[in-house]
């Protein structure tokens, strides 16, 4: 009877545990179909002005879930249909990001990190694009400001013994222009510090200093490019020109139809201008085949 006792117990610890697990996963995946429903008002409130207010909810709700233990686990399946949830390659932290509509024309950026631990550490991020005006490719953002936008792509570096991943954001808060934007990411023991000088670019407002991140922006009703490039092992990104020839009118740039970008060399990227050379053909010369952007890209 003695040596029964042990093993008793020890199935009744493993059911316990168990059954703990499961009434985690529940209570999660019952936050999961809440946050759904808020998520639909947030996006689709027939009143603009409410649309914020439901972002609030929605907020709480996702504290509420990410707040169950070993919450990390859980990849909400359901919740990424609606949301961005984006993962290093590392799986160290993962990204909740979204955007909810105002207006027809401007949007309002949210984010938060979730460090993957057993205990929730979070990290929510503030959108202070609104407040980055002039020089805002200068500026190193800390205490959870950040430059809101939907994120598409995470690319790690390693730079001076600490792992930097460059973000990229589209950013559409302006009613008549777009931004794409590279912005470093660290995160710190005291925080995320977005902006770092890992690009060979020097400063516009300060030139004996590189840029902290790169911006383009351009005309709101059109198409232009930022992503990675297998291929060309490298950050591919339209250059840019205005349809006025006026430069300091960022809302009238359009695609020209070449591109330039950055490869990695050292510990920063590095400009490369024509990055995909134009071919100049006779009457009826077939083009030399070039890689296809098929990357995913918002």
């Amino acid at each position: 009877m003695k040596r029964i006792v042990p093993y008793i117990l020890i199935v009744l610890l493993c059911f316990s545990v168990k059954s703990y697990a499961q009434d985690e996963l529940d209570e999660i995946k019952q936050i999961e179909d809440t946050l759904l429903v808020t998520a639909d008002s947030m996006y689709h409130a027939f009143i603009p002005d409410e649309r914020p207010e439901y972002a609030q909810r929605f907020v709480k709700q996702l504290i509420q879930a990410l707040k169950i233990e070993n919450s990390f686990a859980y990849d909400f399946p359901r919740l990424q249909e609606v949301i961005n949830i984006i993962y290093p390659e590392d799986k160290s932290f993962r990204i909740f990001n979204w955007a909810i509509a105002p207006t027809q024309v401007t949007r309002r950026y949210y984010g938060a990190i979730q460090m993957n631990s057993t205990d929730l550490k979070l990290h929510g991020l503030i959108d202070y694009s609104g407040a980055l005006k002039k020089c805002s490719e200068d500026s190193v953002l800390t205490g959870g400001k950040w430059y809101g936008g939907l994120i598409y792509r995470l690319i790690p570096k390693q730079v001076g013994g600490e792992t930097v991943y460059t973000m990229f954001t589209l950013n559409a808060s302006s009613p008549i222009s777009n931004k794409k934007v590279l912005d470093p990411m660290k995160i710190t023991e005291d925080g995320v510090v977005f902006g770092a000088p890992i690009f060979n670019l020097q400063s516009k407002c300060t030139p004996s200093a590189p840029i902290n991140r790169f911006v383009i922006e351009y005309k709101k009703d059109v198409q232009a490019s930022m992503n990675w490039d297998n291929d060309f092992n490298a950050i591919y990104f339209d250059r840019l020109v205005s349809q006025m020839n006026d430069p300091n009118r960022k809302y009238t740039f359009v695609p020209s139809g070449q591109y330039d970008g950055f490869k990695w060399k050292g510990n920063k990227w590095e400009f490369v201008k024509n990055l995909i050379p134009i071919e100049n053909r006779k009457d009826g010369e077939a083009p030399t085949p070039t890689p296809l952007f098929n990357n995913n890209e918002e």
